[in-house]
């Protein structure tokens, strides 16, 4: 299972690096939105709760802006039955989830980065900042993967592929939002123990439930 997922992982590094569509869409929605965000709302100025709920807010939008394209890509350039014959349901979806989550993780970094320097703030939980960081990334990428296989052979993309992930990542952003506001040091540390174990267990439901359902999405 491995080798075919590895392989899937490294047909998408290509073709990112051919076209850099999703590199470039991210990276220039991302760095327009925290520009946006320090000079027109002042956002230096907000308690931790809303600039921990805004760095979440970008990711969400640049992730939605260029994650769509994961599955949506195959049926445009015609290789989706080429997968269909060459590799099992289950490769393909590790394959895809695995480099959306590498790309998804990028970004996170990419993003978090420039949005502390740029709101001064001062990290008191490193622990919780990494697990909001990696959890949001494989949170991020289950949900995107899956949906973005539902919605690939459809006729309105963008509006079926906002549709059913807003709803599925609201719970998961509120969750972040918890958990990135106790690594900037306002919030319960007992309370974020249990924050913590849900966002593991939204990971871990989500991952299972793409996997169990994705042989069906990938045949029909």
């Amino acid at each position: 299972m491995i080798k075919p997922a590895l392989a899937i992982v490294k047909k998408e590094i290509t073709q990112e690096l051919r076209t850099k569509y999703a590199i470039n869409t991210l990276l220039a929605f991302t760095g327009a939105a925290l520009l946006l965000i320090l000079f027109t709302l002042r956002a230096h100025q907000l308690d931790p709760v809303p600039k921990s709920g805004l760095v979440w807010i970008i990711i969400l939008f640049a992730a939605m802006s260029g994650m769509m394209r994961s599955f949506v890509q195959e049926t445009d350039k015609k290789t989706w039955i080429l997968l269909q014959l060459h590799a099992k349901p289950t490769d393909v979806y590790l394959g895809k989830l695995t480099y959306n989550f590498v790309f998804l993780l990028i970004l996170h970094l990419f993003t978090f980065f420039f949005y502390i320097l740029m709101m001064d703030l001062i990290i008191v939980n490193s622990f919780y900042l990494a697990a909001s960081i990696i959890f949001g990334a494989a949170g991020l990428a289950s949900v995107t993967t899956l949906t973005s296989a539902m919605i690939a052979q459809a006729d309105r993309k963008g509006a079926l592929f906002s549709v059913l992930c807003i709803p599925l990542v609201v719970p998961l952003l509120l969750i972040l939002t918890r958990t990135t506001t106790v690594a900037w040091g306002d919030g319960a540390e007992a309370a974020a123990l249990n924050d913590l174990a849900a966002l593991i267990g939204f990971c871990g439901v989500t991952i299972t439930a793409g996997i169990l359902l994705f042989d069906y999405i990938w045949e029909e």
